[in-house]
This record gives C-alpha cells, structure tokens and sequence, in this order.
C-alpha cells in the first residue's frame, strides 16, 4: 500500500525460513564445540610445553592454513555444492577431532590437528557465509547474521567457564570428544539443506586463475573495496589489542585475575547486546554509517583505553567495544554478502579470510614488540589509529547505500 512503513526485518522473520533454521542451528551446534576445545586446547598445549610461545604455535597453526589455502579454496567452493563443501568440512573436523580425544598427549600432534582443523573451516566459512544469502531476502541479511552472531557470543560467555572446569575435573579427552560430536551433528543437520538457488556454473580454469578473477571483483568494485580496506585495517589493530589486553590490563590499568576477567565480561556483554539494539532501534542498518562506523567507534575506545587508568571507565569502554565489534561485524557480512555477486562469492570471502588472517599476524607480531619496546599504551593508540582509519577509508569510498 502506497505510503505504508517499510518493514522492518526481526528474527521472528528469518526463523520462520526452514533453511535458515537449519542453517542457524548446524553453526550453532558447533560453535559450542568450537568455543569447548579452544580452552581445551589452550589448558592442553600449556600444560604440554610450559610456556606462552607453545600457546601462540596453537594460533599460528589455525592462521597458517587460511594464508596457504584460502587463495585455492575459494575457487572450489564456487565450482562444488557449498552444503557439500560444508558436510565434507565438518566431517573432515570430527575425525580430527575424535583423533584429538583418544590422542593428546604430544605437542607435535596437537599442532597438527589444529592445523588440520583450520584447514576445514578454511573450506567451511566462506561456504557458509555464500550459502546464507540465497536463504533469506535481501533485506533480512541483517535480521540473519544477528541470529548467528549473537548464538555465537552467548555461546561463548556460558560454555567458556563450563569448558574450563569440565577439563579440570574429567580431562582433555571428553573436552575434545564433545566438538567431535558437535562436528557430526552439524554435519547431520546440514544435509538436510535445500538452497534454492546453486550458483551458476563456473568455467574450468586454473584455480590460480579463478582466484584472480576474485581478487579482481574485490578491487574494481567501490564498495568491496572500501570493505577489503577496513577488513584490513581493523585486523592489523585487533590482533594485537585483542591479545595483549591481559598486558594492558596489568601494566597501565594495574588490575590482574578478577579485574582482567571483568574486562573479557564487558566485551561479552556488549557484543550480546550490540545485535539484539541493531534490530531494535536502527530501520535501515546496512547503510555505510552503520558498517563503518563500529570501526570508528573501537577506535575511540581503544585511544580512551590508552589514556585512562580507572577501571570503571575502561569497563565501560569495553562494553562500547563490543557493542562495536558485534553490530560492525553483522552489518558488514551483511553488506557483503549483499553486494558481491553469486558467481564469486566464496572467492570474495576467502579473500577477506585472508586478508583479516594476514593482517592478524602481523599485527600480533608487531604489537607483542612495541609493547616490549615502547609500552603497551603506544600499542592502543596506533590500534585506535588504524581502526579511526578504516571508518575514514570507507567513509570516503563509498556513495550512500539506499535500501532496495
């Protein structure tokens, strides 16, 4: 009816769709076994190594397959049935991690199931982000990724507590037994999916070649681009302040134990919260202020981090943080997905996995220096930088966005 309010998208909206359904609760499921073997893992290789570098080889292990693979994985997954490419990975992952489960007692081992596992959700994640968009409207994207991403969140604030003392009081072996089972649920629930709409055929090329032509989509298109610049920006300053804030913490807040586990409760609690108000208050949220702007947003938080030293203040701060990182993180999957075409979505996505992996590392080994060097404070001021930087990137890439 002529002059009737557009609709606003809710999540009542996306889970009356059955495939989103399946979908939602295929992710979620592992998820929960995701969020149970990372502190599994964690307890594990620090109790078989004694030290904070055989932690960090866990991390690298999982960075170092999307850098090697990701280019070529791409490709595939625009060539092969994505709800395949997802079952294939998820089963790939239960063996490993029922492997994992009966055998954990070398390092050497552990490095290399982890290894092996990153290699499937290297496969799994741009299918599952491609698959999503012929599931949902358009228009509900937003409504979509907010179910996916808050499920992810709660999951880890309830279950990362639980995992800690299901280790401590029953083992490793069980720990790591429960993503197994979550890895084969996943995989029962995901070939029930029906996606309406299969991508289109895919000349056979050389993949080195497909993947170039992915690349190309990233850097011709205006706004891909200005979404490649952030993705960019923001992983060189959050890996670094994400895994140095129990530095922070200790040496410029001056708090330890219950105080740095208030700070990890603010982010948590911001980024549950930051979705569910993303529904509630905003009508048109995947326009560029809404993307861009968390970036901006964390940038102020981490420059305010930097210069207080009261612990109330950067509580609150982090809570607006993770507000940020929630609502930045639905709105640009959101724009994303909306955007790119359907014929390279999984190499456009691979894409963005490497570039926020890539600019991870980097940043983790350039901040753990500076923070040596010059003190941990010079380290949230450049990360505040380059987040101020990537709002400003993509404020001045990008025309307004006007909902179709």
């Amino acid at each position: 009816m002529t002059g009737a309010p557009a609709r606003k998208p809710g999540l009542r909206d996306v889970f009356a769709q059955p495939g989103y359904r399946r979908l939602w609760a295929a992710r979620t499921v592992s998820q929960w076994g995701d969020v149970v073997n990372t502190v599994a893992l964690a307890l594990l290789i620090y109790r078989l190594t004694g030290s904070g570098l055989g932690v960090s080889g866990v991390v690298a292990a999982e960075i170092a397959p999307v850098l090697l693979l990701a280019p070529f994985a791409g490709p595939l997954i625009d060539r092969w049935p994505r709800v395949r490419v997802m079952v294939a990975s998820d089963l790939f992952r239960f063996v490993l991690a029922a492997g994992l489960a009966v055998w954990h007692d070398a390092p050497a081992g552990v490095y290399a199931i982890a290894f092996g596992m990153s290699i499937g959700a290297v496969f799994f994640n741009p299918a599952a982000s491609s698959v999503l968009p012929t599931l949902v409207p358009k228009e509900d994207l937003v409504a979509a990724n907010s179910g996916i991403w808050t499920a992810a969140v709660l999951s880890q604030i309830a279950l990362a507590p639980l995992a800690g003392l299901l280790v401590t009081g029953v083992g490793y072996g069980p720990a790591f037994a429960i993503n197994a089972a979550s890895y084969a649920l996943s995989a029962l629930l995901l070939r029930g999916l029906r996606v309406p709409s299969p991508p289109e055929h895919l000349e056979r090329r050389r993949l080195l070649a497909d993947a170039r032509e992915g690349v190309r989509v990233l850097l011709r298109h205006r706004l891909l681009r200005a979404l490649a610049a952030g993705q960019l920006l923001a992983a060189l300053s959050a890996g670094a302040t994400s895994a140095l804030l129990v530095v922070l913490a200790e040496d410029h807040l001056g708090v330890t134990g219950s105080g740095y586990g208030l700070l990890i409760g603010a982010i948590g609690i911001g980024a549950a919260l930051g979705p569910l108000a993303l529904l509630r208050l905003i009508r048109q949220p995947r326009r560029p202020l809404f993307v861009f702007g968390p970036f901006a947003l964390r940038g102020v938080v981490d420059l305010v981090l930097a210069s207080v030293t009261a612990l109330p203040v950067a509580v609150a701060a982090l809570v607006a943080y993770g507000v940020g990182t929630s609502t930045g993180a639905v709105t640009f999957n959101s724009m994303l997905q909306a955007e790119t075409p359907e014929q390279v979505r999984g190499r456009v996505f691979a894409s963005m996995d490497v570039l926020w992996q890539g600019g991870r590392l980097v940043s983790l080994a350039a901040g753990g220096l500076l923070a040596d060097q010059y003190g941990i404070q010079v380290v949230y001021y450049l990360g505040g930088l380059l987040l101020l930087a990537a709002a400003a990137a993509g404020f001045s890439t990008v025309q307004p966005v006007h909902p179709r």
